[in-house]
């Protein structure tokens, strides 16, 4: 392993994250909040300790290993979630503790979603930036990360999106490198944040409120600048726009580059995957709704119809803004759409969950055992599209898949051990592996209530949840150190 090469890209990171201090400085500034020093010295601090890391080692120019290559991307999330947790621990409003800097940094990077932090109306503007900021750049990096670098490093089924493996979708990469492949997605994101943000502005919002939450819709994120979150504004018109964004965010950012492409949006349809996605949506929303209706959860049909639309697009694609009290709602509905979160949106999204194409490949594969069951000796391909899916693929998608449930298990039975009731157990782990971020019982509207221990252990399970469950869990296996 070439440590010396790590060392130095991860200085480079640091680095460049720390000019991200600037812009929420800038605001604390304009906006005369008070909060400028926390921005000034995270800057300091971060810029101080990645040019520390690179120099000593900024000649090293190797390249990079299979083995290098999962240490730098699970380096990329928890050092920069550390060092994205100094501006919150370092303000004086709100001023977290160690635990829920952390736990709130993490959350952001991720676009997890879930808060500590109770008052966001009363926030400096310059921390409320700051946290839909952190989303927006894990937003962008969990796009590179799922399109251009969890395939090279064959993460669970990615495979699918190699140049070598034929996939569902494609059967080369978007582009020859991968700095011309991320400044290409990067464009893809940054066009809909600004059509989102103009979106909001349109319909209602404020132009701070607007940019905000186009930073989180489109990263998928779920952090508001109100404890109301899209319930604040009551707005039909601004829920329908979140609604058309968090639904373009859930598909593959390959998908959208190739429709750019192409000029032509009947790219989106040939796709298996977003087929399943709208299909599965698209059930989810018209059980939410009617679920609403015979319940009589509202005093009218159409609030029925915009809420449960709202509520069931964004838990199904792990957004996590709510329009309204959901974990209240019957228990039919928010069981349903919290087992929808498990799905999440498409590979290549920002989206979290176990992602529309595992869920594809895990059902057709059950098919395929039950064709068998009738027709012990027959050849049965596992098909989508047009493609077929090599049997490395199907395996990698269920390896995945027990790693997960015994990871959601495991993180289950602690957080249980704690002392928390089952269903906000149940409910913290799957929100935080999920990347979804608000759930039931206890940590419904925040997770402020929760003790430090059950806090570190949602950490892990955010983190664990966007690396795609093998990249970190590979990194704790004896079998990787050994030479």
């Amino acid at each position: 392993m070439h440590l010396f090469v790590v060392q130095r890209i991860l200085g480079v990171l640091l680095m460049l994250f720390s000019i991200t201090m600037l812009p929420p400085l800038f605001v604390s500034l304009g906006y005369g909040d008070g909060a400028h020093p926390a921005f000034l010295v995270a800057f300091g601090i971060t810029l101080t300790v990645g040019a520390l890391s690179w120099l000593p080692v900024r000649h090293q120019h190797r390249e990079l290993r299979l083995r290098d290559g999962f240490v730098v991307v699970v380096m990329f999330w928890t050092v920069l979630s550390a060092t994205g947790a100094l501006p919150f621990a370092l303000a004086e409003y709100p001023h977290l503790s160690i635990t829920d800097a952390f736990f709130e940094s993490v959350s952001g990077l991720t676009t997890t979603g879930a808060t500590v932090i109770v008052g966001l109306d009363d926030l400096p503007k310059s921390i409320l930036y700051y946290r839909q900021q952190l989303q927006w750049l894990g937003g962008m990096g969990i796009i590179v990360l799922a399109v251009a670098v969890l395939p090279m490093l064959g993460i669970g089924g990615m495979q699918l999106y190699r140049a070598e493996t034929p996939g569902p979708m494609k059967d080369s990469k978007l582009t020859p490198r991968i700095t011309e492949t991320a400044k290409a997605l990067w464009y893809i994101y940054l066009g809909l944040t600004v059509a989102c943000g103009l979106g909001y502005w349109v319909a209602g919002m404020s132009a701070f409120d607007a940019v905000g939450h186009a930073f989180s819709t489109v990263a998928i994120g779920g952090f508001s600048t109100h404890d109301a979150s899209m319930g604040y504004f009551d707005s039909t018109a601004i829920y329908l726009v979140g609604v058309v964004f968090m639904f373009l965010a859930g598909i593959n950012f390959a998908l959208h580059f190739t429709v750019v492409r192409q000029k032509s949006l009947r790219v989106y349809w040939q796709d298996s995957e977003f087929r399943f996605y709208l299909l599965l949506l698209t059930l989810v929303v018209l059980a939410t709704i009617l679920g609403l209706h015979f319940s009589a959860t509202h005093e009218s049909f159409s609030e029925d119809f915009v809420h449960g639309l709202f509520q069931a697009v964004s838990i199904g694609t792990t957004a996590g803004f709510t329009t309204a009290e959901w974990h209240n709602w019957p228990g039919f509905v928010a069981i349903l759409l919290l087992f929808a979160s498990f799905v999440g949106g498409c590979a290549g999204s920002t989206g979290g969950g176990i992602k529309v194409i595992r869920f594809l490949l895990l059902i057709k594969q059950g098919m395929r055992e039950i064709a068998r069951l009738v027709h012990p000796n027959a050849q049965i391909p596992v098909r989508v599209g047009d493609k077929t899916i090599p049997p490395r693929v199907v395996e990698a998608v269920w390896g995945f898949f027990a790693l997960y449930v015994a990871s959601f298990i495991m993180m289950y039975l602690m957080l249980a051990a704690t002392g928390i009731d089952l269903m906000t157990a149940f409910s913290a782990v799957a929100a935080s592996i999920n990347n979804l971020g608000p759930g039931l019982g206890d940590v419904g509207a925040n997770y402020a209530g929760l003790h430090d221990s059950a806090k570190w252990i949602l950490c892990f399970a955010m983190l664990l949840g966007r690396l795609e469950i093998f990249t970190l869990l590979v990194l704790l296996s004896p079998v990787f150190w050994r030479r």
